[in-house]
């Protein structure tokens, strides 16, 4: 069967792969356009397979919000490069499984890949991915997603810097109006800029607290080898409590007032609103964090990129 470059043009637009990728899948599957969009998609599986062990570091944070307020989901996916995670198509991936993590009841990343599409039931999230790794032409990663939902009170999302970090913060309050979301996302900027662990110190494991007493004891041990253990003990304790205090989300100076902890802001907001506002948790996403970057110059990125 003759391949029309009209056939070529329909199965690009189906697919997004290239045109000779297109134009050779028409003339393997005898111009069947369906048998053709498998044959691609099986491709990409294989393009996909090779650019697994490549590292995705760079990417974008995202949320979707429900339109009550009521429920959030942020999502974590990830790119070998910059450019790719400035790409259109790839912002438009990012949002949709956003999207999705909204919707899904998954709870791990392998459940969440393995269920299907909500816009096109007939493919797995998985799918969806390889296909676009073959598209992009990068490795790419759903890394996680975290999905919460209010039962008393709303969640309210902050991204900051284009998608370089993103926030979820869950208030509980009776009846979440204007100035309670305005609060929320005050709070969630303040998760953004200053990044804390836990919401107040009764969150803190006592391992963790117990960990940091003795690397602060060893250090100031070395640092005043004369001074006998118990006034040693008492020099920690001051550190300790203010290293403490800057994990917890309610300890930490307010960056928008720095004479008001958050928790006194979180009172102050309270009594003008005239019911009780707290934070039950929140989430905090930065893109790579903690994923072992391959050093590349910029002239080698744009070298990678062009093909060259």
């Amino acid at each position: 069967m003759a391949i029309t470059a009209g056939m070529v043009k329909e199965l690009r637009e189906r697919s997004g792969a290239g045109m000779m990728d297109c134009k050779n899948a028409l003339a393997e599957t005898n111009g069947d356009i369906d048998k053709a969009i498998e044959y691609l998609r099986e491709k990409g599986l294989a393009k996909a397979a090779k650019k697994a062990g490549r590292i995705a570091a760079e990417g974008l944070v995202a949320v979707c919000e429900s339109e009550d307020g009521k429920t959030a989901a942020l999502v974590e996916v990830n790119s070998e490069t910059d450019f790719v995670a400035k790409n259109d198509l790839f912002k438009e991936f990012v949002a949709e499984v956003a999207k999705q993590a909204l919707q899904t009841n998954a709870l791990d990343v392998e459940s969440f890949k393995a269920e299907a599409w909500a816009l096109d039931p007939s493919k797995t999230v998985e799918e969806v991915l390889n296909e676009k790794i073959a598209v992009i032409g990068e490795n790419l990663s759903i890394r996680r997603f975290e999905k919460v939902v209010a039962d008393n009170g709303a969640v309210v999302s902050y991204i900051h810097g284009g998608g370089r970090i993103g926030v979820l913060v869950e208030v509980v309050v009776d009846g979440a109006d204007a100035a309670v979301v305005e609060c929320a996302k005050n709070l969630a900027m303040q998760v953004a800029a200053i990044a804390p662990k836990y919401v107040s110190s009764d969150e803190i494991p006592e391992e963790y607290k117990e960990s940091e007493k003795n690397i602060l004891t060893q250090q100031a041990m070395n640092e005043n080898p004369d001074k006998p253990a118990n006034i040693i003990e008492k020099m920690i304790i001051g550190r300790l409590n203010k290293q403490l205090k800057e994990i917890c989300l309610l300890e930490q100076a307010y960056v928008k007032d720095g004479d008001l902890t958050v928790a006194k802001y979180l009172e102050q907001v309270s009594k003008e609103a005239g019911k009780k506002v707290s934070v039950k948790r929140f989430v905090r996403f930065e893109t790579g964090e903690g994923i072992e970057k391959k050093e590349e110059n910029f002239a080698e990125e744009v070298a990678k990129q062009m093909g060259m």
